[in-house]
């Protein structure tokens, strides 16, 4: 059984201004000013906890009451203009006829992960989904792509793809022997990791591995 792993942020979704409200509301609260959309951005890949560590840094001895007011700011503004990239339903599908499963891993808190899927439209695309949390711990180590393998059956990653835009996401490929691919239209950083194939939408991916396929 072959199988293709995504990220979330900067894969499927566009989650940029949807975070950065989160954060930015957390450090109101705080009694901080705004930050910069694109500089909260920078600091998205690692999970929530870390996030808020590198955009609050001002309150260190706070971190724990933080990153609970991020979060339930969060909840209250996930989908606000949150949106799939452009191709993403149309990838998904195309990878289904050909038999692939299909799984999200990523490093966001999972409590958030079945919502946004559910209210952009493509959760019934997806065999199993694993969020920050769900694992022993996050990408780049390989604990959440082998529980999520494991949940879906899948024994031997070789033949498997790791789908992102991060670092994370090329490195936890590498280290479970999967093939990589690159999204080159995310807001994440390579940092170096190589990769099998970049794509500018995943509708290239479903039909690189789809034709990789017949050729076997």
């Amino acid at each position: 059984m072959q199988a293709v792993f995504f990220d979330l942020d900067g894969t499927l979704i566009d989650s940029r201004a949807d975070l950065a409200t989160a954060v930015n509301l957390a450090r109101l609260d705080a009694g901080l000013s705004a930050l910069p959309q694109e500089q909260i951005v920078s600091y998205v890949g690692e999970g929530l906890r870390r996030l808020v560590e590198r955009a609050i840094p001002e309150q260190p001895e706070c971190l724990d009451e933080l990153v609970r007011v991020a979060r339930r700011h969060y909840h209250a503004h996930l989908l606000d203009q949150t949106t799939l990239y452009p191709g993403v339903t149309e990838a998904l599908r195309l990878l289904g006829a050909q038999g692939w499963k299909r799984g999200v891993v990523t490093n966001k808190p999972g409590e958030f992960v079945r919502p946004i899927l559910e209210g952009l439209g493509v959760l019934g695309e997806f065999d199993v989904l694993i969020g920050g949390g769900d694992a022993t711990a996050l990408k780049p180590e390989p604990a959440p792509v082998l529980l999520a393998a494991a949940r879906l059956g899948v024994s031997d990653l070789q033949a498997s793809w790791m789908v992102g835009d991060h670092f994370t996401d090329l490195e936890v490929g590498r280290r479970c022997g999967m093939h990589r691919c690159f999204c080159r239209y995310g807001f994440g950083d390579p940092r170096g990791e190589t990769f099998d194939l970049a794509v500018d939408s995943l509708v290239e991916l479903a039909r690189y591995v789809g034709g990789v396929s017949r050729e076997r």
